[in-house]
């Protein structure tokens, strides 16, 4: 299989030539001529179709969607690989303007859905022509007792451009366009947020905590428009509660998930209970790292005289080699990003932080963003995100409507992948200190992507209930996020100063409100399947594979039942930390 090892960059001409491509012009001209043609021809008549007529305009919406969609998508690639490009940022604005007239234009059709009388609309989805989009129907339907009249849904769709998308651009402009200066190594260096983030992984505590230090303090400089934006994003939610009639912040997002309030609470109250597992790790971390008690900027530290680095291309093999004992599609699907030149990985100033695999549509090939620094954690971040690109390409086998997982299960196969990663380096290593090195990360990443997400959902719930009560100062969001991890953490960790800005940094909070408990959510569904896996082997690939397969046609807990997975069962997220103790026991084992 031959790779170009110097790829560290994305290859986006397959979408467009490039931003002043004459087809980039063409298709917003096209997407908004079909999105008035399509309005004209079906506004106000959703309610007189019948099965056929209704199955032919989800069709003909389908095709519009992915053409509309198709230059936004594009236009954000380009933003988020490089922001401080006066042309990426001028398609970026126009980009967002399009979208928010084009949902404008076309949010009729799920309205008139939502309000159709019910009898009606109970003929219809029985209509096994609109088999197809059954669940896609009843997931609109949902929300008939919290959606507006059209002409309200169009205003509050249109003001958003100067409000809250406003607010969620400037958060993204800020915080790409931070240069940090740091020593290291005795050489005054500038660096990017997210090499300052990977050095957590240096074996000098000193460099940790200056590194995360330095990173926050960049942020509480800016405390003013951080706590202003949050501040704006809470106001704009609280009082959409209000005019929608939703009873809690957490309900909006809890609806579209198609997960119930009290499951939701369930795992998060189970997490909870089990914060003494994480507390009884962190011990164990203090005594491998020769410490009386870990300060947070150690909690990732390598132990003992570990610190592998890794290539890119060393990096790309052992996750491609991972995918490969699983199943041979698998590596497949994974390996072409890298030979389709999918994946941009070179960190750079105004490059968007973080990694995200950004699915396109079912007939548009997925792509993912990377800052690689060469740390073991970055290894494990390419299987994740290579997790959603497979989950992603599978799912090309549903149409539009169905094509996106709904947010429970969107880390499901990322997670999976990150545990395929992790035994199969386990199972590779013979020295004993590697492997209690591999453990550790891998303990370390289930406790970052539940306890810690938890913690994360804890924070922002609180945060939108009390600003309810009024205006939010910096001080309290810093007090609310230390209260949260406190929680945690107990008398195992002492939290740096600058840590009280850890809230700062967290984009889910602006871009997509309550994401934080699908971590949990996923991290504790695929322990449970994964363990099915070890049971069954290869026997149990066409279950998962079926998982990933279906998408958003099915809601969470029909599309996980055939695992024999009940999610309203008390006891199903106690078994996912049952497993992180026995990672925990194994790791002392070895100790």
């Amino acid at each position: 299989m031959e790779y170009n090892l110097d790829a560290l960059l994305w290859n986006t001409a397959p979408l467009y030539g490039g931003p002043e491509s004459p087809e980039l012009a063409r298709d917003f001209d096209a997407a908004a001529v079909e999105a008035r043609t399509f309005r004209e021809r079906y506004r106000g008549r959703i309610a007189i179709l019948d099965a056929i007529a209704l199955q032919k305009a989800l069709i003909e919406y389908e095709q519009l969607e992915e053409l509309i969609v198709k230059p936004q998508l594009y236009a954000h690639l380009l933003f988020a690989a490089d922001s401080e490009n006066d042309v990426h940022k001028r398609l970026s604005q126009k980009a967002a303007e399009f979208g928010n007239l084009m949902s404008r234009e076309l949010m009729f059709f799920d309205l008139e859905i939502i309000q159709m009388e019910e009898e009606l609309f109970e003929g219809l989805v029985a209509d096994e022509r609109l088999a197809n989009y059954r669940h896609y129907l009843e997931s609109q339907r949902k929300f008939h007792p919290h959606t507006l009249p059209e002409r309200e849904e169009s205003l509050l769709k249109q003001k958003s451009l100067t409000g809250t998308e406003a607010f969620s651009r400037l958060f993204e402009e800020v915080s790409a366009s931070f240069r940090y200066t740091m020593t290291l190594d005795g050489e005054e260096r500038e660096f990017t947020g997210e090499e300052l983030l990977g050095l957590l992984h240096h074996p000098d505590a000193k460099v940790r905590e200056e590194a995360f230090a330095t990173f926050l303090r960049r942020h509480e400089e800016q405390g003013i428009v951080f706590s202003s934006v949050f501040n704006t994003i809470a106001l704009d939610h609280s009082q959409e509660l209000e005019l929608r009639n939703y009873k809690s912040p957490m309900e909006p997002t809890n609806l579209g998930n198609e997960i119930p309030a009290e499951v939701v609470e369930r795992m998060m109250s189970v997490s909870e209970a089990n914060y003494p597992l994480a507390q009884e790790y962190f011990r164990l971390k203090a005594k491998l790292l020769n410490m009386d008690r870990l300060k947070n900027t150690d909690v990732y530290a390598p132990v003992g005289e570990i610190e592998q680095r890794y290539t890119f291309a060393e990096a790309r093999d052992l996750v491609i080699a991972a995918y490969e004992r699983f199943s041979p599609e698998f590596r497949d699907m994974a390996a072409a990003f890298f030979t389709e030149g999918r994946i941009d990985a070179l960190p750079r100033h105004g490059k968007s932080g973080g990694a995200f695999c950004m699915g396109m549509t079912p007939r548009l090939a997925p792509y993912v963003l990377l800052n690689f620094t060469g740390n073991l954690r970055d290894v494990a971040t390419i299987a994740h995100e290579l997790g959603h690109g497979i989950h992603f390409t599978l799912s090309q086998r549903q149409t539009m409507v169905n094509y996106h997982a709904p947010l429970p299960l969107a880390e499901t196969a990322s997670v999976f992948g990150e545990m395929l990663l992790t035994r199969h380096m386990l199972d590779g290593e013979t020295d004993k200190r590697v492997k209690i090195a591999l453990l550790c990360a891998k303990i370390e990443d289930i406790i970052a992507t539940t306890f810690r997400q938890n913690v994360l959902t804890r924070f922002e719930e609180r945060m939108h209930l009390e600003r309810k009560e009024g205006l939010l100062t910096a001080t309290q969001l810093c007090d609310l996020w230390w209260e949260e991890n406190a929680r945690l953490f107990g008398d195992t960790v002492e939290m740096i100063d600058a840590y009280r800005w850890g809230w700062s940094y967290i984009s889910h909070f602006i871009h997509t409100r309550f994401y934080c408990y699908s971590y949990t959510f996923a991290e504790l569904l695929v322990l449970s399947l994964y363990q099915r896996y070890l049971t069954e082997g290869d026997a149990f690939i066409p279950t998962y594979r079926e998982i990933l397969t279906d998408g958003g046609s099915r809601s969470p807990a029909d599309t996980v039942r055939p695992a024999g997975i009940d999610l309203a069962d008390p006891d199903f997220w106690q078994k996912g930390y049952d497993v992180l103790a026995e990672l925990i026991e194994e790791l002392k084992a070895l100790v």
